[in-house]
């Protein structure tokens, strides 16, 4: 068997997330759906990320093995005629045999798009939020993260993590044509990190946290410390590093 490498972009919006669920629209069931349709015989697909329900994706991997002689040209342009208008495949390949989507990345990188005005175009792929933010507060907070940290204070508890550090290579906010963006990059990701992160940087944007509380809410390991979370159709996973 040799192992094949896909990359997918897909609009999150009537998803239930990334991986397979019995009582919920997932992009992982999707996808392997229209594999089975053009190939005939069952796929089971890794991701490379697992996003939340309403999470974006423009660069999503996942992988999955077959016998060497799959015509991927074949496969890839099969399943972008038969995948619904929020899935594609934007590249498909053979790789490594020992590539595993999820256990080959060395890091991952979201970017969260804010709105400072009503978007309509767009106004499904980022969060408007309409009072002033104070920019250069929203940035120093996030200087905070990059490095090693615990993020309990920012995620959902997990029965199965065995620890809540995370190696932050760069977190940093940017003014963007509507508003603000946020990027990071990071080893890993707890369940709703960023969307954590980002709802609290927002409220010390607004100024109804002070941004000298930060560091004091990171340390704090307490998830009730920090900020709502923003909402998930800002967020977007747009690469996997190998």
């Amino acid at each position: 068997m040799s192992t094949y490498r896909m990359t997918i972009e897909y609009d999150g919006t009537k998803f239930a997330g990334w991986q397979f669920q019995k009582n919920g629209r997932s992009v992982q069931e999707v996808v392997e759906k229209a594999m089975f349709q053009i190939m005939q015989v069952p796929f089971r697909i890794a991701g490379g990320g697992r996003t939340d329900a309403g999470v974006h994706a423009t660069g999503q991997v996942a992988s999955f093995q077959y016998p060497p002689d799959l015509n991927v040209k074949k496969l890839e342009h099969g399943m972008n005629a038969v995948l619904p208008e929020d899935v594609g495949v934007s590249a498909l390949h053979k790789t490594d045999d020992d590539f595993h989507a999820r256990f080959s990345a060395k890091a991952r990188r979201y970017e969260y798009s804010i709105a400072s005005s009503r978007a309509v175009i767009g106004r499904l792929f980022c969060w408007t939020v309409y009072r002033a933010l104070d920019f250069e507060a929203m940035e120093q907070a996030a200087q905070l993260i990059s490095g090693e940290h615990d993020f309990r204070a920012f995620c959902k508890t997990a029965a199965d993590a065995e620890h809540y550090r995370c190696i932050v290579n760069f977190a940093r906010w940017s003014k963007s044509e509507r508003g603000f963006l946020f990027s990071i990059q990071a080893n890993r990701f707890m369940h709703g990190m960023v969307r954590a992160l980002v709802g609290t940087m927002v409220d010390i944007g607004r100024g109804s946290t002070r941004k000298e509380e930060f560091e004091a809410i990171l340390n704090s390991y307490d998830r009730s410390k920090a900020g709502m979370s923003a909402p998930a159709k800002g967020l977007c996973l747009k690469e996997i590093i190998y």
